[in-house]
C-alpha cells in the first residue's frame, strides 16, 4: 500500500484534523503545518516536494473538517 502523498489533500486534512481535533487550521503557520504532515504516519513523499499552493490547500481542507466538527 502506498504512503500519503502531497497530492492526496483530502486524506492529510482527515489525517490532521484525527491528529489535532481541537486546532484551528486557520491558526497554523505554514512552516508548522509543513512539519505536521511530513510527521503523518503514512506520510511518504519528498518534504522538499511541498508548495504554498499545497499547503494553502490541505489548510483549506483541513478548515473544512474541522468546521464540520465543530457543528
Amino acid at each position: 500500500m502506498a504512503g500519503i502523498t502531497w497530492d492526496q489533500i483530502d486524506n492529510i486534512a482527515l489525517s490532521l484534523q484525527e491528529k489535532f481535533p481541537d486546532t484551528d487550521p486557520l491558526t497554523v503557520r505554514f512552516t508548522d503545518l509543513h512539519k505536521w504532515v511530513t510527521e503523518l504516519d503514512g506520510f511518504d513523499d519528498d518534504p522538499a516536494a511541498s508548495s504554498e499552493g499545497k499547503l494553502e490547500a490541505i489548510q483549506m481542507a483541513w478548515y473544512d473538517e474541522w468546521q464540520d466538527a465543530q457543528a
